[in-house]
């Protein structure tokens, strides 16, 4: 089967597509440039993984096999490198320089099917990075790399960032074929001037060296600096879509042939000053954007961190601070339902850690003493003490959340990808139509400068541009009002509900202030007992209860129990003590009254709590503002504040009491398939089903890390009277890119008037091309700051 032979049937690389050197490498009725790429197709055809080449011709890169991975044995460097790690699993991210197209991803996501220990692969094509989970007892970090560099994608692997050091490599190539388009363009520029000034026809011999000087230099200007409009376009039109770097792709492709037929067969001067005039403007624009876009996401990274507060435990005493405040070695006490925000060690107590956050899987898993614990989890039972052993990794937790809920609405397309569609053929179009009008009446010259001008002023920049650059301003808008939502896509939908549904305790009531009475008798010795249990639990009515009992000393738990809404159970000190409602006690009380937190301590009734919550201020005005919408209130809590809620919410609302989590999701999916978009606001406790099946879920925090992954925004208490300003101006968002798009649509009608007469140089239409860019983008950052003051927001 194998055997080298020297032919000259091929002239690329069935893998790479590099050109074969004298003596090449055949496998089957295949030739390969070298051993490598010959051993890479032996991998994919043992393993049916050809359908590689399917996606494009020849998309495998050439690697250089690295024999230098001793370090990646190495336990220390190994924990470093991973995102997570389990008894049998872990997950790890690479960043992936030669990711590139469709057929990377397809083979990368395949992954499986080379080695079985791998479960499974995730690409992020736009970082260039792939997240792995494997079996460590299957295949080691270093057999991973090494199958990787076996394949052609070997990754970078460094201890720093690797999104942020890869984001200054993009800026660098990017940069540098600025520099050589604009040292290219200068060049044309120099050697047309001849042409300019109708001076060329004294001296044929310098018109002919010239025109072949600027044939030469449109070269690279076309396929080293304008390659990835062609990548782009093309893999586009393999899967029968078009994109909006197919017209210019185009107009380059066009320009450069017609250049390199005029001058070969000395027809005319060429447009080569056009063409690099051209892909330089191109490139300029693409880093206006990059830049601009980069600075809003690099504002946000910054300002999108979790608004919780996670509690510490200094000198034995709680105190909490903000997440992005937590240092290596401060300890942390972790409640039941609480996230984990940092990689720590298990100090105290018994850890169920629900890993689900980070690896889809729910099935809760047993940590013990000593054990690391990585950030993502969340606590199921007793509170934990952790110590945290690296940094917060803000850009890590945040990448979790935004990933979560949005795995199964990849393919949904937003209002920009699906008019982008349309604009891209009626260029076309409009191009062709006047090209032909234009042939048809003999005048060849202005059926060619109508062609590229139409093109080239018709440029689709604006559709990419209008739609992110609006709705990441108003995301920085919203974060620095307290109000933290995951991704522009869920701004859209924020803007489209009609619907919302508020939960009670927590959400309209404060986590900071209650009147608190107690009914019935307890000692000192018991009021140390219902704090130990209470200390554990993430509930505001427990938090509240706490507070007021002002113990200073807990004894430790064990058969901790929480029922989500309805109460806690342990045993501590030789003690069973049960807190919550009366369908959670495990005695009878006949006199007891149903509202309230009911304790009982060895079978024993000692009393009930009456909690008497704080309305949040302003709820009123809140309420009347958000009337135009359908209101309800699901509140897990017995009826007894339903005519203060009749009285705030108005006939109009509906107001139920007694709601299981159950019944809160099956509330939210009757009123969608009623049609209705709707919005949940809950503080995460017993709504994590609602607010996951909710069109935009809101969860709602006062100084608690009861942040739910399932959610579209967290909002700080504090700011939720803003939550009428907030709807109003993501709103206002949509109308901004529909402006935008007015302003394209009438820039692109006066350009295309005069491109489609022929009268518009095509070189006057590359440079208004970054002008429109420029327009966008400051009438966008203005717009939106223009309706953030307007709805109180600045």
């Amino acid at each position: 089967m194998e055997d080298q032979n020297k032919t000259a049937t091929q002239v690329l690389c069935y893998h790479c597509g590099e050109g074969l050197p004298l003596v090449q490498y055949q496998l089957e009725d295949k030739y390969f440039c070298c051993a490598g790429c010959m051993a890479v197709f032996k991998i994919l055809s043992e393993n049916n993984l050809c359908n590689y080449y399917v996606y494009n011709d020849s998309p495998g890169r050439q690697f250089n096999n690295d024999s230098h991975l001793g370090y990646l044995d190495e336990p220390k460097i190994i924990d470093k490198l991973l995102d997570y790690r389990h008894e049998s699993s872990s997950i790890i991210t690479f960043y992936i320089p030669a990711i590139h197209c469709s057929s990377c991803i397809w083979l990368l996501e395949h992954l499986y099917k080379i080695n079985s220990g791998i479960f499974s692969s995730r690409i992020d094509f736009i970082k260039k990075q792939v997240t792995i989970s494997f079996s460590h007892e299957e295949i080691s970090l270093r057999q991973l790399v090494e199958t990787l560099n076996r394949i052609g994608y070997a990754p970078l692997i460094s201890m720093q960032d690797v999104v942020k050091q890869h984001n200054g490599s993009l800026d660098k190539t990017l940069v540098l074929k600025i520099a050589v388009a604009g040292f290219l363009m200068g060049n044309v520029m120099l050697f047309s001037f001849p042409e300019y000034f109708g001076l060329s026809g004294f001296e044929k011999h310098f018109q002919s060296l010239f025109g072949w000087l600027n044939l030469t230099f449109s070269i690279p200007a076309a396929f080293y600096c304008g390659r990835d409009y062609f990548t782009s376009a093309i893999t586009s039109l393999k899967h029968r879509h078009i994109n909006l770097d197919t017209p210019l792709a185009l107009i380059i492709g066009v320009l450069f042939l017609r250049t390199a037929f005029e001058i070969i067969f000395r027809t005319g001067p060429g447009f080569a000053d056009t063409l690099t005039g051209l892909v330089f403007l191109l490139l300029m624009g693409k880093w206006l954007k990059q830049r601009t876009y980069h600075h809003i996401s690099f504002d946000r990274d910054y300002r999108s961190y979790f608004p919780v507060a996670v509690t510490t435990l200094q000198n034995g005493k709680e105190k909490p601070v903000s997440i992005d405040d937590i240092m290596v070695g401060d300890r942390l006490w972790i409640r039941n339902g609480e996230l984990v925000p940092a990689d720590a060690i298990l100090m105290k107590g018994e850890a169920w850690m629900d890993m689900g956050f980070v690896t889809g899987e729910s099935d809760p898993v047993h940590k013990v003493l000593g054990e690391i614990i990585y950030a993502g989890g969340r606590q199921i039972g007793e509170a934990i003490e952790l110590e945290v052993v690296k940094p917060v990794s803000q850009s890590y937790l945040t990448g979790l959340w935004n990933d979560d809920n949005y795995k199964n609405n990849r393919e949904k397309k937003n209002f920009n990808d699906t008019v982008a569609k349309y604009f891209s053929l009626g260029v076309f179009l409009i191009a062709f139509a006047a090209t032909g009008y234009w042939w048809f009446q003999s005048d060849s010259h202005k059926a060619w400068s109508a062609f590229t001008a139409v093109i080239i002023v018709a440029c689709p920049c604006v559709l990419a541009l209008s739609t992110p650059f609006t709705l990441s301003a108003i995301l920085s808008v919203f974060d620095k009002k307290g109000f933290y939502v995951k991704n522009t896509d869920a701004v859209e939908e924020l803007a489209k509900c009609d619907t919302i549904i508020f939960d009670k305790t927590g959400t309209l009531t404060s986590n900071e202030d209650a009147e608190i009475g107690f009914s019935g008798t307890m000692s000192g010795e018991e009021k140390i007992i219902i704090g130990s249990l209470l200390r554990n639990s993430l509930h505001p009515l427990s938090r509240h209860i706490l507070k007021a009992l002002n113990v200073d000393r807990f004894y430790s738990l064990s058969d901790y129990k929480e029922v989500v809404g309805k109460g806690l159970t342990a045993k501590t000190n030789g003690h069973s003590i049960y807190a919550g409602h009366l369908s959670m006690l495990p005695i009878t009380v006949k006199s007891a009254r149903g509202s309230g937190v009911h304790i009982v301590i060895d079978h024993i009734y000692k009393g009930v709590f009456d909690i008497n919550q704080q309305w949040r201020p302003g709820l009123a005005q809140l309420i009347s503002k958000l009337s135009k919408s359908k209101l309800l209130v699901l509140s897990g809590d017995s009826g007894q504040d339903f005519l203060m809620l009749d009285a705030i919410f108005g006939k109009k609302a509906t107001i139920r009491f007694r709601q299981s989590p159950l019944q809160k999701l099956d509330a939210v999916l009757k009123l969608q398939q009623g049609g209705n978009r709707v919005m949940m606001l809950g503080d995460g406790l017993n709504d994590a089903g609602a607010l996951k099946q909710s069109n935009f879920g809101i969860a709602v925090t006062d100084n608690t890390n009861n942040f739910t992954p399932g959610c579209d925004a967290i909002l700080k208490g504090s700011a939720l009277n803003f939550l009428p300003d907030f709807i109003q101006l993501s709103k206002d968002g949509l109308k901004i890119i529909k402006i935008s798009f007015a302003i394209a649509i009438a820039y692109n009608s006066i350009g295309i008037y005069f491109a489609v007469q022929g009268t518009l140089y095509p070189l006057v239409a590359a440079v208004l091309m970054p002008i429109s860019t420029i327009t966008i983008i400051s009438f966008t950052t203005l717009a939106t700051r223009w309706f953030a003051r307007k709805n109180k927001l600045r």
